[in-house]
C-alpha cells in the first residue's frame, strides 16, 4: 500500500469515528436541552474538547480490527469512539489535576468555565474552582459513556462483556499510573528509570495503544494468542512512542511538534531522561533550575547541555529504540497475518523516525 492509500485509508477511518461521535453528541445535546440551556452548553463545551484530535486510538482500533480480516467497520467504529471518549475524559481530568486551563492552543474545559466566570466579574480564585469544578462532571460524562458506545456497537453476549473487560482495564491501569505520576512530583527522590517507564506504561500506553489494539482484535474474533500479540506490540510501543515524546518536549523542533521546548523543563516533569540524569554528579548544577516556574530560555540551554553531558538524551533515544525493537518482534508473531504486519509497520518506522 503506498503513502497515498495509507492516507486515504486513515482518512476514511477517522471520518467513521468522526460521525459515530457526532451523532452521540447530537443525541446528548437533544436529551440536555430538556434539562436546561446550561446543562446542553455543557455538553457543546465537551464535544468541542474532543473535536480537533487526531483520533489516533480509534484508528488503532480500526487497523487491527480490519488487518485481521473484520468487515463490519460501523461496529469498529463504535467501539474506536469509546477509546476517543476515554480519552477525553482522561484528558480532561488531567488537566484539572495539573491545574492547567489551554488544551490544544484554546481553552479546555476548565478555561471555557473559568473564562465565562472571570466576564462576569467572579474574582479568579474562584473562577478557576467553578472551571474545574465543571471539567471533572464533564470527564465523568465522557467516562461513562465510552461504555454506552461499546454498548450501540451491536456487540452483544460474551464478546460486549469481553469488549467492557479491555475498556475497564485500560481505564483501571491509567488511573494507577496517574497516581504514580502525581506521587512522583512531590516525592522527595526522583524516581527511577524503571519507575518512570511503568508508570508510562500504565498511564498512556495501556489506553492508548494496547487497550485499542485488543479490542479490535477481539471485535475481529481473532484468536487468543493474535489478541496478546498485538497487546504486546501496543504496551511496547506505547512506551517507546511516550519516551520519544518526552525527548521531543525538550529538544524537539517547536515549528515541528507544536510543542515548546521549555514547558516539561519549567513544570518539573519526570521522564526517563531525568531519571538518568539525576544520577550523575553533573546534574547538581542545574538541579535548582528544574521545575522553576521562572525558566528562562537560556536556563533551559544549560539544563539541556547537561541532558547531553552526562548521556542522558543518547540513552532516552536508545530505550525508544529498544522498546520499539520490543514491539517489532511481537508483530512477527505467526499468530498474527502479514496484513497485521503491513498495517503496524509503519508506526514502528513511525516512532523509531522520530528518534533524532
Amino acid at each position: 500500500m503506498d503513502t497515498h492509500d495509507l492516507v486515504a485509508v486513515s482518512d476514511r477511518r477517522q471520518q467513521q469515528v468522526d460521525r459515530v461521535l457526532k451523532a452521540f453528541f447530537s443525541d446528548s445535546r437533544y436529551r440536555a436541552e430538556k434539562l436546561g440551556a446550561p446543562y446542553s452548553a455543557l455538553w457543546q463545551t465537551l464535544e468541542r474538547n474532543t473535536s480537533g484530535g487526531k483520533r489516533f486510538r480509534p484508528r488503532m482500533v480500526m487497523a487491527a480490527y480490519e488487518s485481521l480480516g473484520g468487515t463490519d467497520v460501523d461496529a469498529a467504529a463504535h467501539v474506536g469512539a469509546a477509546f476517543e471518549l476515554l480519552h477525553t475524559a482522561l484528558i480532561v481530568h488531567d488537566d484539572v489535576i495539573d491545574r492547567d486551563f489551554v488544551r490544544r492552543g484554546g481553552p479546555n474545559v476548565s478555561g471555557s468555565y473559568r473564562d465565562i466566570a472571570t466576564t462576569a466579574g467572579i474574582p479568579l480564585p474562584i473562577a478557576e474552582h467553578r472551571g474545574m469544578s465543571v471539567a471533572i462532571i464533564a470527564g465523568d460524562l465522557a467516562l461513562f459513556n465510552a461504555y454506552r458506545l461499546i454498548d450501540r456497537s451491536g456487540a452483544d453476549g460474551i464478546l460486549r462483556t469481553r469488549l467492557h473487560d479491555i475498556l475497564d482495564e485500560a481505564m483501571f491501569v491509567s488511573a494507577a499510573g496517574e497516581l504514580y505520576d502525581v506521587d512522583f512530583s512531590i516525592r522527595a527522590e526522583p524516581p527511577t528509570v524503571d519507575e518512570i517507564v511503568e508508570m508510562e506504561r500504565l498511564k498512556t500506553a495501556g489506553y492508548s495503544f494496547e487497550g485499542p489494539l485488543q479490542a479490535g482484535a477481539v471485535l475481529a474474533g481473532a484468536a487468543g494468542e493474535a489478541v496478546d500479540a498485538l497487546g504486546a506490540f501496543g504496551r511496547n510501543i506505547g512506551i517507546a512512542y511516550q519516551i520519544v515524546d518526552d525527548l521531543l518536549g525538550v529538544f524537539g523542533d517547536e515549528n515541528d511538534t507544536g510543542k515548546t521546548t521549555v514547558g516539561d523543563l519549567r513544570e518539573g516533569k519526570r521522564t526517563v531522561l531525568l531519571a538518568h540524569a539525576v544520577t550523575h554528579p553533573e546534574w547538581a548544577a542545574v538541579e535548582g533550575l528544574f521545575g522553576s516556574p521562572d525558566l528562562t530560555a537560556a536556563d533551559a540551554r544549560r539544563i539541556r547541555e547537561v541532558l547531553e553531558s552526562t548521556g542522558s538524551r543518547r540513552f532516552a533515544e536508545a530505550l525508544a529504540r529498544d522498546f520499539a525493537n520490543r514491539a517489532w518482534e511481537a508483530l512477527v508473531n505467526p499468530a498474527l497475518p502479514d496484513a497485521a504486519r503491513a498495517e503496524f509497520q509503519p508506526v514502528v518506522a513511525s516512532v523509531l523516525g522520530r528518534v533524532r
